[in-house]
């Protein structure tokens, strides 16, 4: 089991935080000694969540506060609420997401569900508490990908499945591939303004969480079965294991700006953590770029401009 470095004092957003690697992310973390803002879609959810963690360590620091990562109009408000507070944010986690739903579905933007909740909710959400995150001394921004991601492609004409047959995993595999493009443009952002901020991503490896049953209908129905769920032909780990790259990500002294950590065993499905592969598409920095100049267009989201 990773030891978590003592957070005390440090406030860390995480999304998605009420099940899977996002609450094991979040207890970890606030068993550590930090400040826990359970980020999600479904308040109730959010607060059992909050009662198992305080189970386990009756002295954490954990709030519960709403975010639907489909509704850029809801990114903004939970962003909103905490720029009031003023808090400088230490760690943002980027977890929350959903797979390969078996219909094409859209966010209440009107954006590919996948697309929309997977990536341009995270980048809405990292833009807009850019100033709480640099306030702080030594702020982190951990966004989640997927081993799939060496599967993905940016199709700039048709990013939102309209024009192609939709299909569900590839769909998937567009949206982690642009987290992965996000968190690498982040972090050479970050170096060419001079920021302490390191952007680092992570994956989970073949963890089993409810991402591949209710995540891929939002737990408004019963999910088609899939391979994920039906057959087990590679190995696998629970949610304390899959959420070990995304806690040495938020915590370690040897993460590194711009790196990449998922679990170090055969095809990455397993075992221990460790600096991760990072598919050719996503070292591309002029991908990353375009793709962050149209993000900002599709979200209203921009960076701070730089100041002499």
């Amino acid at each position: 089991m990773y030891p978590v470095p003592d957070q005390t004092g440090r406030l860390a957003v995480v999304t998605g935080a009420n099940s899977g690697t996002g609450k094991e992310a979040a207890k970890r973390l606030a068993g550590a000694g930090a400040h826990v803002v359970l980020a999600v879609r479904t308040v109730a959810k959010g607060e059992q969540a909050r009662v198992e963690i305080l189970a386990a360590h009756p002295g954490a620091r954990i709030e519960v506060r709403r975010v639907d990562m489909a509704d850029l109009g809801s990114v903004r408000e939970f962003a909103d609420g905490l720029l009031a507070a003023g808090t400088p944010v230490d760690l943002l986690l980027n977890n929350a997401g959903v797979m390969a739903p078996p219909t094409r579905m859209t966010t209440a933007d009107g954006f590919e569900l996948q697309f929309g909740s997977n990536y341009l909710g995270p980048f809405a959400l990292t833009v807009r508490l850019l100033p709480l995150l640099l306030a702080a001394p030594a702020p982190r921004v951990v966004t989640m990908s997927s081993a799939v991601a060496h599967y993905g492609r940016i199709r700039f004409d048709d990013l939102q499945w309209e024009r192609r047959r939709y299909r569900p995993h590839r769909a998937y595999a567009q949206s982690k591939l642009a987290d992965l493009l996000m968190a690498r443009r982040l972090a050479a952002v970050a170096d060419e303004r001079g920021w302490r901020l390191a952007s680092v991503a992570a994956h989970p490896g073949f963890t089993r969480t409810n991402l591949q049953t209710a995540g891929a209908s939002l737990g408004r129905d019963r999910p088609k079965r899939t391979v994920f769920n039906t057959v087990r032909v590679a190995p696998t780990q629970g949610p304390e294991q899959g959420a070990e790259p995304m806690l040495f990500a938020a915590a370690d002294p040897a993460a590194v700006n711009g790196g990449y950590y998922g679990p170090s065993g055969r095809f990455e499905l397993v075992e221990p953590t460790a600096p991760a592969r990072v598919p050719r598409r996503a070292r591309d920095a002029a991908l990353a770029a375009r793709l962050w100049a149209e993000s900002e267009r599709l979200t209203g989201a921009a960076l701070p401009v730089p100041t002499a």
